[in-house]
């Protein structure tokens, strides 16, 4: 891959001579990237799309990247296009409406169960709690957590990158998302979480394994791991939520 400067240099000759090679040249260098995007996201899609069909959307962003970023801002295009091809899958994804109705239902519910009993206890509700305040028993919130993994993914990651779609310039996104603020919250709420449930964070998000592999290394059902990660998003989710809506 080309090192800063050079791709700077290539961005802004290809802005000012409009040659689609230059473009192209560009693309092919930062492919890499965009795999390993779509990749990282996978457990979302998985059920409803292959991952290169997600790939192509993530380069059809690539390109907008290049068209749109700004070479005297001086932000780093690898941030820059980092943030444009994440954003756009997460929201190609959403915008499919591949969820049933009624996992996307329970999500909502879920999470606004969540975070009045956080208010209400003080801390981090136990299963036992949230099923009981949903009025279900602990095997239909299990059940249903399960299935609904992916659908609470998304509202994390939406949430994560919620001020990045349509970002002109990137200078807001880069800021936001990878200040070290942020990074810091994200960690400390992984080190609440229970050793179960941060060794499947882990395993999802820094060795990019999917449910069915993080299970086998574990030695637990699918759905297991499903119910864990799930449980692990809304955690996460409420602290950057307080992060987020601070004053």
């Amino acid at each position: 891959m080309k090192n800063e400067f050079d791709v700077i240099e290539v961005i802004g000759e290809y802005h000012r001579t409009g040659d689609i090679n230059l473009r192209n040249d560009i693309v092919l260098r930062y492919l890499e990237l965009v795999r390993i995007i779509a990749v990282s996201l996978r457990n979302i899609y998985s059920k409803y799309a292959a991952t290169e069909d997600i790939i192509n959307e993530g380069v059809i962003a690539l390109m907008s990247a290049i068209d749109s970023f700004d070479t005297e801002k001086g932000v780093k295009f690898e941030t820059y296009a980092n943030l444009k091809v994440k954003g756009a899958i997460i929201d190609f994804v959403r915008k499919q409406d591949w969820v049933p109705r009624h996992v996307r239902h329970f999500g909502k519910e879920l999470d606004a169960a969540y975070n009045e009993l956080f208010v209400k206890l003080g801390r981090h509700p136990k299963n036992d709690e949230i099923a009981e305040y949903m009025g279900v028993t602990r095997e239909k919130l299990d059940k249903s957590m399960s299935e609904a993994a992916g659908a609470i993914t998304l509202s994390f990651e939406e949430l994560l990158y919620e001020d990045n779609f349509d970002t002109p310039g990137g200078e807001a996104a880069d800021a936001r998302l990878y200040d070290e603020e942020l990074k810091q919250v994200i960690a400390d709420a992984i080190n609440q979480l229970k050793p179960k449930s941060k060794q499947v964070v882990t395993l999802y998000y820094y060795e990019k394994l999917k449910f069915n592999e993080i299970a086998k290394v574990l030695g637990v059902t699918e759905s297991r791991v499903c119910q864990i990660h799930s449980k692990a998003m809304l955690l996460l989710k409420h602290e950057l939520q307080e992060y987020m809506n601070r004053d």
